[in-house]
């Protein structure tokens, strides 16, 4: 036995080497694989979109939205409509670990999208030592002369932007990666605006005011922001809402005075657009945020809104063949998504998440509000804004059996008034969920607790459970997976993209089409 466990011990360390091996040759491998470099004439004008979180999974569920909903797809014929990238001709398929774990946060993920190389968790535009910097495209593309563009639905100095114009140790250093982009030559951003303007500690001049100093342009209404025009220097379009972490709210709750993701992208299309091309860098940032929360319909129209801003940059590229190139790709998947649940077998019901009316998010906000108010919380007198918001039901049992007389009859109203009714045993943890929400402080935070919400509002994320596992979806973490995730071309080069291979080849290959060197890294000394 002694022998077997030593046998079984010194092939666990093999394989464990082996993985390192590979981890190390295709985080040092550069540009010098075949299949990364382009021989045919430079993309004057390059796309590159991030959607952060969205796996095959997320696209898939858009997909089957669109077929199953806005199509009127039946459920005995499934159909889907594609997405404008999803129509591209030359897609991939990449690999997303970091340099030192197998499921990837966002700042290396979008280091190795940005610059090609690896490095750690929590990292952004440093080697895993913190003794190098990766020189990004975003860089490069600024030193041949072409103008810059990075645009997020969350805050502007969160890791994915981030990773295309700062280099430090640490994600978490907000305030720093804002002077970074400040610094920087980049010439249009926007979308979400600075997280921790005054630092973690509230202690420190405003990132603002900073930039108006630096000679940035601050935008911060709708009509500022589309009134902008060529000349006007650099631009920082903060969105005109921003929530509690400075980001732009969820698509799906978007009012009339803020601007879309995709109006972002055309303006600043027209901002950036010169003869000597440029870069620009737009991060679909909420679909991720969405996902941790496990709300499937609000990562979907999420996924929409990303679908829209690549509308634009299509729409610029018809009018520039042989010029453009167009890039999609997720830098990892969150939630561990899946279009299949135990409960729904080998069916899904998709329109039935078609009546949730807002994200988790605000569903939150009406939480708070009745925990805050006086008096004995009851799930009874809260019941009502959970059909607001989600559409789910609780019906007596005269109303289930009459309904289910007029379905069986084809009543198609009855039907799907039925399909939203809670039985029992959703009704339980709907309630449960309640009271813990209506619960104070410690009693949130076991490792149970957790398991069931994520650290999440618990009545919010138990209704979203109930509400996606109706439609057939379902998840399995609040946090990302390790699973590899889709990539799509369109334009010049683009069929460089066409494969499986690592997400730091994105950056190589994206560079070779723009005609830019790869640069070694170089010596880094952190500028705090």
């Amino acid at each position: 036995m002694k022998t077997k466990r030593i046998k079984r011990l010194f092939l666990g360390i093999f394989v464990v080497a082996l993985m390192i091996v590979e981890i190390v040759e295709i985080a040092a491998a550069g540009p010098q694989d075949a299949k990364n470099l382009w021989n045919g004439k430079p993309a004057k004008y390059v796309f590159l979109f991030i959607g952060d979180g969205m796996g095959l999974q997320q696209v898939s569920a858009a997909e089957i939205y669109l077929g199953a909903v806005k199509n009127n797809a039946r459920n005995d014929k499934p159909g889907i409509e594609k997405l404008t990238f999803s129509r591209f001709e030359n897609q991939g398929m990449i690999t997303t670990f970091s340099a030192n774990s197998f499921i990837t946060d966002s700042a290396p993920a979008a280091t190795s999208l940005a610059t090609g190389y690896k490095t750690d968790n929590g990292v952004i535009g440093v080697d895993p030592s913190k003794t190098k910097k990766f020189a990004t495209i975003a860089e490069l593309a600024k030193d041949r002369g072409m103008k810059v563009g990075v645009i997020s639905s969350v805050s502007i100095n969160h890791a994915t932007p981030a990773a295309f114009y700062a280099h430090v140790p640490s994600r978490n250093d907000y305030y720093g990666i804002g002077m970074q982009l400040l610094d920087s030559k980049v010439d249009y951003f926007g979308g979400g605006g600075f997280n921790q303007p005054t630092g973690k500690d509230k202690d420190k001049k405003s990132l603002y005011e900073i930039a108006v100093e630096k000679g940035v342009k601050v935008l911060r209404t709708r009509e500022a922001i589309l009134g902008a025009k060529k000349g006007d220097g650099r631009i920082f379009a903060v969105n005109p809402i921003l929530d509690a972490d400075n980001a732009m709210p969820y698509e799906i709750d978007r009012t009339a005075a803020e601007l879309a993701l995709a109006e972002f992208t055309r303006k600043g299309i027209e901002l950036l657009d010169n003869e000597k091309g440029f870069f620009m860098q737009v991060e679909g940032g909420k679909i991720d945020w969405t996902c941790h929360a496990n709300d499937a319909a609000t990562s979907i129209i999420d996924t929409f809104a990303f679908d829209d801003a690549v509308k634009e940059a299509v729409e610029f590229a018809q009018k520039h063949p042989d010029e453009t190139l167009i890039v999609i790709v997720g830098d990892h998947e969150t939630g561990g998504m899946s279009i299949g649940f135990a409960g729904t077998e080998y069916e899904t019901f998709f329109e039935k998440i078609a009546g949730q009316k807002e994200s988790f998010l605000e569903f939150d906000k009406k939480i708070d509000k009745y925990r805050a108010g006086a008096g004995e919380k009851s799930f009874d007198a809260f019941f009502p804004e959970i059909t607001k918001s989600f559409g789910l039901l609780r019906l007596a049992e005269a109303e289930v059996k009459d309904l289910t007389e007029k379905a069986r009859a084809g009543d198609a109203a009855a039907a799907q008034r039925l399909a939203m009714d809670l039985s029992s045993m959703e009704l339980d943890a709907v309630r449960d969920a309640f009271d813990r929400s209506m619960t104070e402080g410690k009693a949130r935070g076991d490792e149970q607790v957790f398991l069931l919400y994520g650290g999440y509002e618990p009545l919010s994320v138990q209704v979203t459970h109930v509400l996606n596992q109706k439609a057939g979806i379902g998840w399995t973490t609040y946090a990302h997976t390790g699973i590899p995730v889709p990539v799509f071309a369109y334009g010049q080069g683009a069929e460089l993209f066409d494969g499986y291979y690592d997400n730091t080849d994105i950056a190589w290959k994206t560079l070779s089409v723009m005609g830019l060197p790869a640069l070694e890294p170089t010596i880094f000394q952190s500028q705090r």
